[in-house]
């Protein structure tokens, strides 16, 4: 009896199953799971979970808890749903301690075991999956083997670590995704992903941080969290995770950072690490520093997004590596440092300063005076403020009817598309300056090498005097450049001498420019224009000009020779200028052609540049015209007019045998010094520059066919198009790095 009963009872179950599936047909209502792993995947996906919750009509909505929701170390976060009003309809212990890889694996372990029964009991018809995390991916595998279909967000991004597979592979397992930046969908298109299953929405959070109900107690905020005295724009947020990749060069990192801070001496909101790997080292770091105890920092496991994104808001600076710095704090403005190599692939706005060579304490420093109090414009790389209702949308468009199985395709990749405005509308520019002998030149160069602006004052004979004048031409260039729309994104210094281009020193100056030894230039500059700084020689600064604007443009091995009053230049092998151990490299003037030749002024004898150089021949042109032996018929010259190179050669060209005879010697030793490089670095080409470039290349294409290695009796010699390489050069500089991030 009591069997017939338990079976009559199952079988009226199953009717009302199957009755209350037949009317949740008939009204439409699309059942959504959305699950949540930590704090952070949470302020993505409240705003959806909002949207759905308000179309009760439409959805039905399941919340999933799991990850370190639960864990007390990390705030019981879970509190925080239940507060927006959520009914959790599962929480799932999933994490195994021990914050290191082996307990990662474990975890994943841990969730595909409990998964099953509960997607199971809530069998819903979506289910929404936020990001990269291996909780996620836990997630994703145990719908994709349950027939369930997923929804991915943010999937197709960048960023250079593990996350990079796991987000990847969670991707691959979706069947509809909703990304948020142009090129992530291009990523996701290049994977084969079904084009008309890809959602370009923005991200959810922008939703919020884009509206225009900032709230006005954003001081009470502050103060709550780091005392009466601060004010805004005046404190930190730092927020750094380990990379599970390489914990222990993220360990070393972190403890830079924190150095870096107590010594930059502002107060700070310290956020402690994720639950990944290395996350136990990273704290005791912190631990073992007294952080926790120290006046200016206040360290937190946790911190309500409402609260965290007005403390970011008004920050003078946020420092780490958490995804929020290349994301949300570009809604804002927010000045952002982002160290190592946990965010490499982002898409960043101008905001985003990278450190990825975090590896001193002076560079982190530097950075944080360069990036502190300073704002940016509001950045829409990553939404503009209506992720929600496209998603919302999406949803409704599914059809269940539609087969479970995915299907890939292969489109060809679009070209990217910039979605900041900045980018349209202003032009990007660098700031250049050419400190020579006799002039200072100041120029305002776009992204094509075009000189928007030049300005040149004849070069003080004084260092405090020099200092005062590049600093005050830099800044009516910086005023200039904003009537003429161009955003300056650094400043590139050529100048004589040798130069330390990793400190930006001027370690030993020529004698044309007087006071110039052991200078640091980079500083004052940087200081002054509140903009990064790049410095180094003139000849290199040549070859750099070659290398993206000149002949150079994409040669990977040339050399550019600079034929002026003097001789120098620069060597790019395998696409990099050569530095040498002691910066003095490529001092192509000062290669010896001969054991017994005329002084040169580096105190040696047989020098190129005794011989070539524009000082020698005026030298040669001088003592045949105190002889007498200069002047041939057609030479029209004043008596009161000095004797420079230029009356030489036009000698020469008149039939005058003493100046041809000099100007062939130059030629040969320029040749034969030439000669010498492409049998050390064995370039593809060799470029010469400078004022005596035309008349030397053909003799000096001569001298190579005749005395240069049969395997490089063939190299080109060409002249040089460019008609200011030392400012191109020096914008180069800027113009390679700042538009890639990399400091």
């Amino acid at each position: 009896m009591e069997l017939y009963l338990l079976r009559m009872q199952r079988g009226k179950e199953r009717m009302e199953r199957t009755k209350t599936e037949d009317e949740n047909q008939c009204q439409r209502t699309l059942r959504v799971c959305v699950a949540t792993c930590n704090r952070a995947d949470y302020s993505k996906l409240a705003p959806i979970m909002f949207g759905i919750k308000n179309h009760p009509d439409e959805f039905d909505l399941e919340v999933m808890v799991l990850g370190s929701h639960l864990i007390d170390d990390y705030g019981n976060t879970f509190r925080m749903i239940e507060q927006d009003d959520f009914d959790i309809g599962s929480k799932l212990h999933t994490i195994v301690r021990g914050e290191d890889e082996a307990a990662m694996v474990e975890s994943v372990g841990l969730a595909l075991v409990k998964l099953p029964d509960v997607l199971q009991r809530l069998r819903p018809d979506i289910l929404v999956v936020h990001g990269d995390r291996f909780d996620a991916l836990a997630l994703a595998t145990a719908a994709a083997l349950m027939n369930i279909r997923i929804l991915h967000l943010e999937g197709g991004e960048v960023s250079g670590t593990i996350d990079d597979s796991i987000r990847h592979a969670i991707s691959k397992l979706a069947h509809y995704h909703a990304c948020c930046t142009r090129m992530a969908e291009q990523h996701l298109i290049a994977m084969c992903e079904d084009h008309s299953r890809i959602l370009l929405a923005g991200c959810p959070s922008y939703d919020k941080l884009l509206s225009t109900n900032h709230r006005d107690d954003y001081m009470d905020t502050i103060k709550s969290w780091l005392g009466d005295t601060v004010q805004q724009h005046d404190y930190i947020v730092a927020l750094q995770h380990p990379v599970t990749t390489d914990i222990q060069q993220s360990v070393k990192i972190y403890g830079l950072m924190l150095d870096a801070l107590l010594s930059f001496n502002k107060k700070t909101l310290i956020l402690f690490p994720n639950i990944d790997a290395g996350s136990k080292e990273m704290v005791r770091v912190m631990r073992k520093k007294s952080i926790e105890q120290h006046p200016n920092f206040r360290a937190v496991k946790h911190i309500p997004f409402e609260q965290f994104i007005q403390m970011l808001e008004h920050a003078g600076c946020m420092i780490g590596n958490s995804s929020c710095g290349v994301r949300e704090a570009g809604a804002f403005g927010t000045p952002v440092i982002n160290l190592g190599t946990r965010q490499t692939g982002r898409e960043t706005g101008e905001n985003v300063l990278h450190v990825r060579d975090a590896d001193t304490h002076n560079k982190i420093y530097h950075a944080l005076e360069l990036q502190f109090g300073k704002r940016y414009p509001c950045s829409k790389i990553y939404g503009d403020g209506n992720a929600v209702p496209r998603i919302l949308k999406f949803l409704r468009a599914i059809d269940l009817d539609e087969p479970l199985q995915k299907t890939f395709c292969f489109p060809p990749v679009k070209d990217s598309i910039s979605q900041d405005i900045d980018h349209i509308l202003e032009t990007q520019s660098a700031l250049a300056i050419d400190l020579g002998g006799t002039n200072l030149r100041v120029a305002i160069v776009s992204m094509r090498g075009k000189i928007v602006k030049k300005y040149t004052q004849p070069n003080p004979k004084n260092f405090d005097s020099r200092m005062q004048l590049i600093l005050k031409i830099c800044a009516d260039a910086m005023r200039d450049a904003v009537c003429l729309n161009c955003r300056i994104l650094g400043v590139g210094v050529s100048t004589g001498g040798r130069v330390n281009p990793q400190e930006g020193v001027v370690l030993h100056s020529t004698k044309l420019i007087q006071e110039w030894s052991s200078v640091d230039l980079r500083t004052p500059i940087s200081d002054a224009l509140h903009l990064p700084v790049w410095v180094d020689n003139d000849g290199n600064c040549a070859a750099l000009a070659e290398r993206k604007f000149g002949h150079g443009k994409g040669v990977e091995n040339f050399v550019t020779v600079i034929t002026g009053t003097g001789i120098g230049g620069g060597i790019i092998h395998h696409n990099e200028l050569i530095h040498g151990s002691t910066f003095c490299a490529a001092e192509l003037g000062h290669i010896m052609v001969s054991l017994e030749g005329p002084e040169c002024s580096c105190g040696s004898r047989g020098c190129i540049e005794a011989y070539a150089s524009g000082m020698a021949l005026q030298k040669e042109a001088k003592r045949l015209h105190d002889e007498d032996l200069l002047m041939v018929e057609g030479m029209d010259m004043k008596l009161t007019e000095p004797i420079t190179a230029a009356h030489l050669i036009n000698a020469a060209r008149l039939g005058n045998y003493n100046a041809d005879a000099v100007l062939k010697k130059a030629s040969t030793a320029l040749g034969v010094g030439i000669v010498n490089i492409l049998h050390i670095v064995n370039p593809t080409l060799v470029i010469l520059s400078g004022v005596l470039a035309s008349y030397y290349q053909d003799p000096v294409q001569h001298v190579i066919s005749e005395r240069a290695l049969v395997s490089a009796q063939n190299i080109k010699v060409v002249k040089s198009e460019l008609e200011e390489p030392a400012l191109l050069g020096a914008a180069s500089m800027v113009l390679d790095y700042a538009t890639r991030r990399k400091y």
